[in-house]
């Protein structure tokens, strides 16, 4: 648990830190790859580490695990004091390498936590005890957030020198240091049943060689959408079709193609094709792919609304995720205990997954008027639901496995929530951004609260700043007209006067007082031209900005309902689900 919770910590703790890291390191064109590179590693690493396990001796191979997360960790914190480094490069691209090697501990980590329970408690005690597993996931969410912007923010000079966000990545190692003292002096040795061999690495080179490509694919920005009629294809991005996205989805295609042929034909594969024959491992993983789908994308778009729309501070969305956490903490407890109390769980799962389904259509009905803390709650719903499907898939696919493909069923189940998250958000993604382009090219702001000079780039400049920037413009332009009438009026310039009564943006009002004007009474008369002018600055900001937020909500319920399929699916895989009962010892299993 010490361990899981360091893994889980740093994905929550580094997401606050990252912004003032990328200005510190000017590299924010490669923002996104710090996530990627750790995402890459800690996925496509996850089926290896459950071969190892079934193989080697599990307590020294948590140890690596630590140990390679610790030494990405310090690495992580040291990025660009040194300035640019041979082939490293600059202090961002530093970070990016030793996050990809955070990401090689983390994916032990995670993987080993499901399998070293599975090895100390039989399946019918070991609901209650993977169900603190949920429980760690949802503390290191709640805690991550709050601890890295406070190290971020009030941690420099502390060491003199030493930023505040390079803590974010230092804290790894007191925590990492405890968990290896617990490991070394209180974990026995847990060797796996059956002969020791050694990790067929051509094999796993083939396995990594099709997750990379694959994962980057549907990592790539994918904000460009060349066959939507009337959508501007924009600049950047990768979209579905382009040479990138292609070549990369068949180099995985090929990759994996061979490494499953090379499997079927060794005698020491990675992931036993034959456990796809046991209908309990090859359902419970596709229900978990699935809810992993949903779980992960209700977690990513919902801050984007609450900040976008509702207009709230980053400390508060992030609070908003609170909710979420405890409810994900109390459903994955009480569901582990009361699996192993009743041994039922695909009745808990198909209940707990129903729950989820819940919060995800009240979710759909979102509106931009929506209170705070009416969506705290849906958050809690949906917490409530897919918490008992971390401990509960997992266990499903250990109880029907024999001890000896312990390793590689389990990681296998952690994979495919993983990976379902990835192939969720990126087609979630998709719909996002596809849903604001057809928003906003059909939105014309006219003289009567719109305007056309924003159209062309409204969607970027929205999505990056919340309506902010089109506001500002607004009010800048309103200023240029001001300058425009302090001209006509206080200097009687003809031009400016022409100008200003055919701008179409100005009211009928405000023309007619300026046809009528007294020179004899111009300052007083240009205070109430200002306040004309701020009044129609004023309306037609609020329009855009109504305009924009109710764009962003029909965007994010459009993601919603599609999530709500992917729940679906995950209900109706439960439902064929096999549920055997709950051995009370390690032996067993199809």
């Amino acid at each position: 648990m010490l361990a899981l919770f360091l893994g889980a910590l740093d994905q929550t703790i580094v997401a606050t830190a990252l912004p003032k890291i990328v200005q510190d390191l000017e590299g924010l064109s490669r923002y996104a790859w710090v996530a990627t590179a750790y995402l890459l590693a800690s996925t496509s690493l996850v089926p290896i580490y459950g071969k190892l396990a079934d193989t080697h001796n599990r307590r020294t191979i948590e140890m690596w695990a630590v140990g390679l997360f610790l030494l990405g960790s310090f690495l992580c914190g040291l990025s660009g004091e040194f300035g640019r480094l041979p082939i490293l490069g600059d202090g961002m691209s530093q970070l990016i390498v030793f996050r990809g090697i955070q990401g090689l501990g983390a994916a032990g980590l995670f993987a080993m936590t499901f399998i070293i329970i599975a090895d100390l408690y039989p399946p019918a005690d070991r609901g209650k005890y993977q169900g603190f597993v949920g429980a760690t996931f949802g503390v290191a969410s709640v805690v991550g957030p709050l601890v890295g912007g406070f190290l971020t923010d009030h941690a420099t000079g502390v060491i003199p020198g030493v930023e505040g966000w390079r803590w974010v990545f230092y804290v790894n190692l007191p925590f990492g240091a405890l968990a290896l003292w617990f490991i070394i002096r209180r974990m026995p040795d847990l060797r796996p049943p059956g002969e020791r061999r050694s990790l067929d690495y051509v094999l796993a080179l083939m396995l990594i060689a099709g997750l990379v490509p694959l994962i980057l694919a549907l990592q790539l920005d994918k904000s460009r959408f060349t066959w939507l009629p009337r959508v501007d294809p924009g600049t950047g991005g990768y979209a579905w079709e382009s040479f990138v996205t292609l070549v990369l989805g068949a180099l995985a295609l090929v990759m994996l193609t061979v490494f499953v042929i090379r499997t079927r034909r060794g005698d020491n594969p990675i992931l036993d094709l034959s456990l796809f024959k046991n209908r309990v491992f090859s359902t419970a993983n596709l229900a978990a792919f699935f809810s992993g789908a949903g779980f992960l994308s209700i977690m990513i778009f919902l801050p984007l609304f609450v900040v976008r729309v509702l207009d709230v501070s980053a400390t508060r969305a992030g609070i908003s995720l609170i909710p979420l956490s405890f409810g994900l903490v109390a459903g994955s407890t009480v569901a582990g205990q009361l699996v192993s109390r009743y041994g039922h769980y695909r009745r808990l799962l198909l209940g707990s997954v129903a729950i989820l389904f819940v919060g995800v259509v009240l979710l759909v009905g979102l509106t931009p008027d929506v209170s705070y803390w009416r969506v705290t709650v849906y958050m809690m719903i949906c917490g409530i639901g897919v918490g008992p499907t971390f401990p509960l898939y997992p266990l499903a696919v250990q109880n029907a496995v024999g001890r000896e493909k312990l390793g590689q069923a389990t990681s296998a189940s952690q994979f495919s929530r993983q990976i379902g998250g990835t192939v969720g958000t990126a087609l979630m993604g998709t719909v996002l951004a596809t849903s604001l382009a057809a928003s906003f090219a059909v939105v014309q702001w006219d003289a009567h609260g719109r305007d056309t000079e924003l159209v062309p780039d409204a969607q970027r400049r929205f999505q990056s700043t919340g309506g902010a920037e089109l506001v500002a413009e607004v009010q800048a332009r309103f200023d240029r007209k001001y300058a425009l009438t302090e001209r006509a009026v206080l200097e009687d310039d003809d031009g400016a006067r022409q100008a200003l009564l055919s701008d179409a943006e100005l009211s009928q009002h405000f023309k007619t007082e300026l046809r009528a004007l007294d020179r004899s009474n111009a300052p007083r008369a240009l205070a109430g031209f200002k306040a004309q002018l701020d009044a129609d600055a004023s309306r037609i900001a609020t329009e855009i900005t109504r305009t924009v937020r109710a764009a962003l909500t029909t965007a994010i319920t459009r993601v919603y309902f599609f999530v709500a399929f992917f729940v679906a699916a995950a209900w109706i895989v439960t439902l064929f689900l096999p549920e055997l009962p709950l051995r009370k010892t390690h032996h067993g299993g199809a």
